[in-house]
């Protein structure tokens, strides 16, 4: 269980409207990511989900039910919100089992489901700690496990990870994948963070201005994004894009050089290629050449920014180390099996 449908979902604060009609559908057991600019609607769509918000107009359905007009008591959901919201007197056994003795559940279920979910959490050991004596990797475990003691038709996180720091990010984000797996749950994730969104997602769904985009499979968003939002939303480093004139299979580049792309047409305005896409030559051998501004050594990875005439910066993406220095002219290559061409409009031509 846990199939949630959005079917033409609107929300306006007065004349304001947030929410333009969204249709969405996450499978039962999937994890789908909302990610967006920030005001872009991810969080209110999923509060709307829940029932914290009312729609203006549509409708929200869950495993088959209408469940548009009803509280969020009434939706079987469970949501994990950005701050850990734990009682400081309580202990974690208490903070997790608290739902449940709201709800007058026999206290043998509530100490065999708190235990259950402490045991999936790693928390067994911690059960009889207060708050204050836990890192907050473990108190958003227990946040989580709160959720879990509650078995919800769909758990929906809101930015769980932000108030970490990076490493407890990693941490968290592997014991979320990991959780997912073992309870085959539906998870609905509002992030901010490329990387929470591309390791943990089924899908992703990128939205702008209350709008969705583009939906699809991370790998699928970062090779092939529908326009020119998506293609330098997703991925870190972004893409570069810089202007240029296409026809008869050519795309030219401002200032010279040159490539030759079948698809190209007389619509092409908009050239795109990732970091790791582009090799550096030496000046004369590459399709454009500019003036290397900033490396950046990252141990694994070296990112060297290259500033051509009349196109701009070009991020450059190098595995291990380079031998070029600050301030050397060098060529670019594109390698033209990942190129991408947009049209006047933002939209991408196709292979």
């Amino acid at each position: 269980m846990g199939r949630i449908e959005l079917q033409g979902v609107r929300k306006s604060f007065g004349a304001l409207e947030i929410i333009k009609g969204i249709d969405l559908t996450v499978g039962e057991g999937e994890f789908v990511i909302f990610v967006g600019p920030s005001g872009c609607g991810k969080s209110t769509l999923l509060r709307l989900i829940s029932g914290l918000e009312e729609a203006t107009d549509g409708k929200i359905v869950i495993d088959g039910e209408d469940v548009t007009g009803k509280p969020p008591a009434e939706r079987a959901l469970s949501m994990v919100f950005q701050s850990y919201a734990l009682y400081p007197h309580k202990t974690v056994r208490e903070n997790m089992g608290f739902g449940l003795q709201v709800a007058r559940a026999p206290k043998a279920e509530i100490e065999q489901k708190v235990a259950a979910a402490a045991a999936t959490l790693q928390l067994t050991d911690f059960l009889d700690r207060h708050p204050r004596e836990l890192s907050g990797g473990q108190r958003q475990r227990v946040a989580i496990g709160r959720s879990i003691v509650r078995e919800p038709k769909a758990f929906l996180f809101d930015e769980p990870l932000s108030n970490l720091d990076a490493a407890l990010r990693v941490e968290m984000r592997l014991e979320i994948a990991k959780l997912h797996r073992r309870l085959q749950a539906t998870m609905v994730y509002v992030t901010h963070d490329q990387i929470e969104a591309m390791t943990l997602a089924d899908r992703i769904v990128v939205l702008q201005a209350g709008q969705i985009e583009q939906i699809g499979s991370p790998i699928d968003l970062y090779q092939k994004p529908a326009n020119l939002f998506v293609a330098q939303f997703i991925g870190s480093p972004k893409m570069n894009v810089v202007p240029c004139a296409g026809g008869a299979g050519t795309v030219r580049f401002a200032g010279g050089g040159e490539i030759t792309l079948p698809h190209a047409r007389e619509a092409v305005a908009h050239f795109g290629v990732r970091p790791e896409h582009i090799a550096l030559t030496p000046a004369g051998e590459g399709v454009v050449e500019g003036m290397i501004d900033v490396i950046e050594h990252l141990g694994s990875d070296t990112f060297v920014y290259v500033e051509v005439p009349e196109l701009g910066l070009f991020t450059v993406r190098i595995v291990g180390h380079t031998r070029f220095e600050p301030g050397e002219t060098v060529g670019l290559r594109f390698d033209l099996d990942e190129v991408h061409i947009f049209d006047r409009d933002g939209q991408a031509i196709g292979r």
